[in-house]
């Protein structure tokens, strides 16, 4: 079972944050408007990432990445151009995942009844998986090592290893051997 934390955005609105917030929203700026792959790209990576980005893992401009020391990537990930990152739930991307453009990995919703309320929820993509274009990982998900997104799908639930699985909601449709 995932984690929920629930986050008072009008609390959580402090001084401190609202600055933290701008200067990480600034360097997502400096990298969609840098030379690619350049060292002064990499560098506006490490400053977003910290220590969180392995080894051989390419991210491809423009990103939107929200609360980017929230984010883990591991080793050798691929993600292609247009993602979207709400990360107030943390978001984890482990070794080998390749992840096409215009994904979306939306770590927190708001309640129904209190919208100054952010609902959040990890969401952990497993070894070696694959998510095609425009498709949505939702709060709480965790696709399994191997998994395949098809594009544009809508993810609510865990998929499981191996599996595959596509449209809105998406549900799985085959097992990869």
């Amino acid at each position: 079972m995932v984690e929920t934390q629930i986050i008072d955005v009008k609390k959580r609105n402090t001084p401190e944050y609202v600055k933290e917030f701008q200067r990480m929203q600034q360097l997502v700026f400096k990298f969609n408007n840098t030379m690619p792959f350049t060292d002064e790209a990499n560098e506006l990576l490490t400053q977003m990432l910290g220590n969180r980005l392995g080894a051989g893992s390419r991210i491809t401009a423009p990103i939107r990445l929200i609360e980017p020391e929230k984010i883990t990537i591991d080793k050798n990930v691929l993600i292609e151009s247009n993602i979207l990152c709400m990360a107030a739930g943390n978001i984890v991307i482990e070794d080998n995942v390749e992840i096409a453009a215009d994904v979306r990995l939306i770590s927190n919703n708001h309640d129904f009844h209190h919208r100054n309320l952010l609902i959040c929820k990890q969401v952990t993509l497993k070894k070696n998986c694959w998510i095609g274009a425009d498709a949505s990982i939702l709060p709480g998900v965790t696709l399994g090592e191997n998994a395949v997104v098809g594009a544009g799908a809508i993810v609510t639930h865990d998929v499981p290893d191996n599996a595959v699985v596509v449209g809105n909601p998406a549900k799985v449709i085959k097992t990869i051997d």
